[in-house]
């Protein structure tokens, strides 16, 4: 090989000492390395945080992740260590529910209890096929490939709570109901429900299908009392559970949802409920291919029928009917069926024992026995309903409900019959509060033509020979109109309010009735609607409405509470077995008419016991107010007469009806009036509720006097002349009922001897007149004349309160 030359070489050595070090290749700057350092050029760790707010963020971001990671991690490990902690609890013993006692007010004196546990278990052979596939289909379609739980019916469960804000929704297998029922406790909470799921994952572990399905079909409550099946197919339809047909398997697998609800005894409501419950399990059935299609159809076209149940024997007399009225608002305050038959509650009520006795001595006292053909009257034909409510308080003390509870389970305190003239106190205040005064004159005259229309109200007195009833005058006071109960005066005072049926329904609903159609809350009561109360209707004064002895003593006590109301009840408090308060009532009473028009109101029912109709009422020789009423039937007959009044500690009012509540009473009664009977019951309670207690009076009127809202009406300055009226005393009473006429007496015969000659009196010194008969009020009570016109019959005095 050739070496180079000299020169060369030399030039390549020159080069080599004059040539610089070239730096090191660097790794062209990226992502990796613009995350790597920082300003500064230093390296950052994978926590350290960039500046600036995009850089926070990445950083938390980071952190979340790391974060939840850390939690999930701990979460599954703390659930698998939870299970394997678990245990299979021995069963609440023996499953045995606890009896719930109810007490009287106080908490001393039991009133009675409900229904021990009456459970028979069967095996899972016994039982038939409908009965199992119909609560699958009902309670858990993956039953029976499940694992115990459903985490999908969890989270729509959860969702459900949500929304509401408590829990409601379960979600739960037929394990899981199966778990609960057997070992834990029905609270509502996450706790439980936690428990609950692992429990169902260990039982599935341990148990078949079967066994699950056969235990939970024995323990299931199924209302009426019944614990599991072949106590449930008893109670519902008094045959062993193999003897159940689809339709009735269908029914029982649908209560389970909601037994109280869905029991068809419970109302027209819960017979809606059932049918629409009972297609959805038979439609499931079909979709499970364990019946057919036509099967399903066949058997949805009506729900089977249900035998009469039997009653406890130990719910007799009124005890039943109590019971029945504590069950109710258990219910309506939130507490389940299950618990209530079987969760050992002890139940404070607010009845007492002397106000619950009152009313059913008042009734046994007071009542004919004998109508006028000479039959006898039975509570079997008979009804009469007593409530007595506490005022400032709305505590239900007494009531009478009518036939002993094995007889009949209607409470006619509850059930109620047509108002009436004692829904003219309502008008009255709705009057007062559009800006009338007691002293404003009304149309007293009958007929009363309704302005454009051909419909006419007449007063009483048609069957004493005066074609369009008896006339007061063309302007009665308010106060007079409402001593005497003169349906033309009311009528027109409400078609001048204005809007008036609609502002008369609103006062009624704000003093304490219901309303005609669906429950409220803003409006509750004993029951929860009343029957017939519209606000369309331009005759609400005269009672269509059929309206309950126990609203209407609340209605009343909000006047003599001076227009505070405080809703009805008959629950004092709730407590648990171990004696931990679960409910406690509190008073939360409501304005719902003014002060002074409250004093007003009942100053011109204090009038109705002073000088109208509802003067037997004196006797109870105390400050007193009331109003009497009668209701008359499609059919023109007087269906229902009515007495409610009040003094400042209690109100009371007593209702008499016939048959199914409508049914003809003047004619069969001794005296159908509601001065007669029904005030007459009232006094004999209210003596016997007030005994012992101060006297105390009511607040003067208030005579409040506000712009009319329509013309016409100007005040009155006189009262009209009257006739001496004849005193009812107690002692009338036993003629009454012992003594029945020769011949049926029409409205005005059965005047007594006395006022006939009153009235004889007045005839020969007054101008000629006509009677102003009241119709709640025999003429042996109010007979009274007028000067008038004889021509016209119409009286055309006027009269002050």
């Amino acid at each position: 090989m050739t070496e180079p030359s000299a020169g060369r070489r030399r030039a390549a050595s020159s080069r080599k000492k004059t040539a610089k070090k070239a730096p090191p290749k660097r790794r062209p700057a990226g992502k990796a390395s613009a995350q790597a350092k920082g300003r500064d050029g230093k390296k950052k760790g994978w926590f350290r945080r960039q500046p600036g707010i995009k850089g926070l963020l990445f950083w938390l971001l980071r952190l979340g992740v790391v974060t939840g990671a850390v939690f999930v991690v701990l979460g599954v490990a703390a659930t698998w260590y939870a299970y394997q902690k678990t245990t299979i609890p021995d069963p609440n013993e023996a499953f045995e529910t606890q009896t719930t006692y109810i007490y009287y007010a106080g908490g001393k004196t039991k009133v009675g209890q409900f229904a021990e546990q009456n459970r028979e278990s069967i095996s899972y052979d016994q039982m038939p096929e409908c009965i199992k596939e119909a609560v699958v289909a009902a309670e858990d379609h993956s039953f029976w490939t499940n694992k115990g739980i459903d985490p999908m019916g969890i989270l729509r469960a959860a969702f459900s709570n949500a929304q509401s804000g408590e829990i409601t929704a379960g979600g739960s297998t037929i394990t899981q109901q199966y778990v609960k029922i057997l070992y834990l406790n029905q609270e509502r909470t996450y706790t439980r429900k936690i428990k609950e799921a692992f429990l169902s994952l260990k039982i599935q572990r341990t148990k078949s299908k079967q066994e699950i399905l056969e235990g939970y079909l024995n323990t299931i409550y199924f209302g009426r009392g019944a614990y599991g099946i072949q106590a449930a197919s008893r109670a519902w339809f008094s045959k062993p559970a193999s003897k159940l047909n689809l339709q009735q398997c269908a029914v029982l697998a649908s209560v389970i949802n909601n037994p109280y609800r869905l029991d068809p005894d419970n109302g027209e409501e819960s017979v809606a409920a059932l049918k629409q419950r009972y297609r959805y399990v038979l439609t499931w059935m079909a979709d499970a291919d364990d019946i057919t299609e036509a099967e399903a159809q066949e058997a949805m076209v009506d729900l089977p029928k249900f035998p009469a149940q039997k009653v406890e024997s130990a719910n007799g007399g009124q005890k039943g009917h109590m019971l029945k009225l504590v069950s109710d608002e258990l219910h309506q305050l939130g507490f389940e069926d299950a618990e209530i038959q079987g969760g050992g509650l002890r139940v404070t009520t607010t009845f007492t024992q002397e106000a619950m006795n009152a009313a059913e001595q008042a009734v046994k006292e007071e009542a004919p026995t004998e109508a006028l053909d000479g039959s006898k009257i039975t509570d079997e034909e008979l009804h009469v309903g007593v409530a007595t409510v506490e005022v400032g308080t709305g505590a239900l003390v007494g009531f009478y409900g009518g036939q002993d509870f094995l007889e009949s389970q209607i409470n006619w305190a509850s059930a109620g019959g047509m108002a009436g003239s004692t829904m003219k106190p309502f008008t009255l205040a709705a009057a007062l509060e559009a800006g009338f005064s007691l002293k404003d004159t009304f149309d007293g005259n009958s007929p009363y033509t309704f302005e454009g229309s051909t419909l006419e109200v007449h007063n009483e007195g048609e069957n004493s020979g005066q074609a369009n009833g008896h006339s007061y005058g063309s302007a009665i006071s308010a106060t007079y109109a409402l001593e005497q109960s003169v349906n033309t005066a009311f009528v027109d005072m409400s078609e001048s309010i204005p809007d008036g049926p609609k502002m008369i329904y609103q006062t009624a609903l704000k003093m304490g009735l219901t309303p005609g159609s669906e429950a409220s809350e803003d409006y509750p009561g004993i029951p929860s609607t009343t029957t017939d109360l519209l606000p369309e209707d331009r005759l609400i004064t005269l009672g269509k409405a059929q309206v309950s002895p126990i609203n209407m003593a609340n209605a009343y006590a909000t006047i003599a509470n001076r227009g505070q109301r405080s809703d009805v009840h008959v629950i004092a408090k709730v407590e648990d077995r171990y004696g931990n308060v679960k409910y406690q009532w509190k008073n939360k009473s409501t304005d719902a008419i003014d002060e002074p028009i409250a004093d007003d109101v009942s100053y011109a029912m204090q009038q109705v016991v002073e000088n109208g109709t509802g003067r037997a009422a004196l006797a109870l020789d105390r400050p007193a107010g009331g109003k009497t009423g009668t209701a008359t039937n499609d059919d023109g007959d007087v269906s229902s007469a009515w007495f409610v009044g009040f003094t400042p500690q209690y109100s009371t009012a007593v209702m008499y009806v016939r048959g199914n509540g409508r049914e003809k009473l003047d004619g069969w009664m001794p005296s159908y009036f509601g001065a007669d009977y029904p005030t007459d019951t009232w006094l004999n309670t209210m003596e016997r509720d007030l005994e012992g207690t101060e006297v105390v009076d009511f607040p003067p009127a208030a005579n409040v006097d506000g712009d009319a809202p329509t013309e016409g009406h100007a005040a009155a300055t006189t009262r009209p002349a009257t006739t001496p009226k004849a005193t009812t005393t107690k002692s009338s009473k036993s003629t009454k009922s012992s003594k029945a006429p020769v011949s049926t007496p029409t409205r005005e015969t059965q005047t007594s001897e006395a006022a006939t000659e009153a009235a004889t009196e007045a005839a020969t010194t007054a101008a000629p007149s006509s009677a102003t008969t009241s119709a709640e009020s025999p003429p042996s009570t109010t007979s009274s004349a007028a000067g008038g016109s004889a021509a016209s019959g119409a009286a055309t005095s006027s009269a002050v309160p």
